[in-house]
């Protein structure tokens, strides 16, 4: 390195560092990239941007679902939905759902983790009886849910067969019982993909820092409340995500199990039962296509307020180029 000296103190001064040139990708380089990103970009363009702005096309005309649509309505689909009580009740379902799925399944499916990170006799067994509701198809789910907690179903048996017959109830018609129901089966179904995903998380944890806590004498809770639980911030967080985007676009158990108009009266409908009842079902697919862009907006502005505010601290350590 030339060094050049310094007339008034004599020192000598480096000169400042020359930064490498940064080579242009080649025509290779793009070839290959194009080459493997192509298909994905493709299939996404087809399978999700291009419904989208067919769905948003349709939106704008009273449409039967076959031919050419040519009764243009303009923005009068969308200002029906706004005014429409039965998509607020609708919206109203879906926001409660929402609600109580993260302070329902959270800290139950946090609990069960936390257990189940010990070691124990038959840990494996339970493991999998908690996580075989989730790979039940809802089909499945939604009908034998609805056969058990029907009036004359298996649920009341079994409460007049213990002698608890004046807890008998109409778990599925009654308003003040149906949300409830709701959300037992989807706590039911959903907890043991929660709880494999926490446990994944904290196979993540460094041992070392649990047993440094024990040994200055910290106890299991205490350990679990402030080092667990803090490195699991990340995983809890992606679950929620999850858990909301999945509250929102709740269709098949409720179409299954109240069905297309039970749902409105019993307080179980949502957006995705009020599109297909009120699209599909009444032939009015144009108005059907709007309530779909409707939903569509809902999850995306919801989805990138939560990404900015919650889960872009996660996302700034994973990336990579930056400054």
């Amino acid at each position: 390195m030339t060094l050049t000296r310094l007339r008034d103190g004599g020192g000598v001064q480096a000169p400042p560092p020359v930064r490498p040139r940064r080579r242009g990708i080649g025509w290779a380089q793009r070839l290959e990239i194009v080459a493997l990103s192509g298909p994905a970009i493709l299939v996404f363009v087809s399978f999700v941007i291009f419904p989208v702005l067919m769905a948003a096309y349709y939106g704008f005309y009273k449409w039967k679902g076959y031919g050419v649509p040519t009764n243009f309505v303009g923005l009068d689909n969308y200002k029906t939905i706004l005014q429409d009580t039965a998509f607020h009740e609708a919206l109203w379902h879906n926001a409660e759902i929402l609600v109580l799925s993260l302070v329902l399944q959270g800290p139950v499916a946090i609990g069960l983790a936390l257990l189940l990170n010990r070691r124990m006799r038959g840990q494996s067994a339970i493991r999998v009886l908690i996580f075989v509701p989730y790979v039940i198809s809802e089909v499945i789910t939604g009908t034998a849910w609805a056969l058990i907690l029907q009036t004359n179903g298996a649920g009341n048996d079994i409460l007049e067969s213990i002698g608890l017959g004046g807890l008998t109830q109409d778990w599925l018609a009654d308003p003040k019982l149906a949300i409830w129901s709701l959300m037992f089966i989807l706590t039911w179904k959903y907890v043991g993909f929660a709880v494999i995903l926490f446990l994944a998380g904290m196979q993540n944890i460094p041992d070392e820092l649990s047993e440094a806590a024990a040994v200055d004498g910290a106890s299991f809770w205490q350990i679990q409340r402030h080092i667990t639980l803090p490195l699991l911030g990340p995983t809890i967080r992606i679950w929620a995500f999850l858990s909301i985007i999945g509250s929102l676009q709740l269709f098949d158990l409720v179409y299954i199990i109240w069905g297309q108009y039970v749902a409105s009266t019993a307080g179980t409908s949502t957006m995705a039962t009020y599109m297909v009842v009120e699209g599909r079902n009444a032939a009015n697919y144009g108005y059907g296509n709007a309530v779909a862009v409707v939903l569509f907006v809902i999850s995306m502005i919801i989805a990138l307020i939560y990404q900015r505010f919650v889960l872009r601290r996660d996302t700034e350590g994973a990336l990579t180029g930056g400054s």
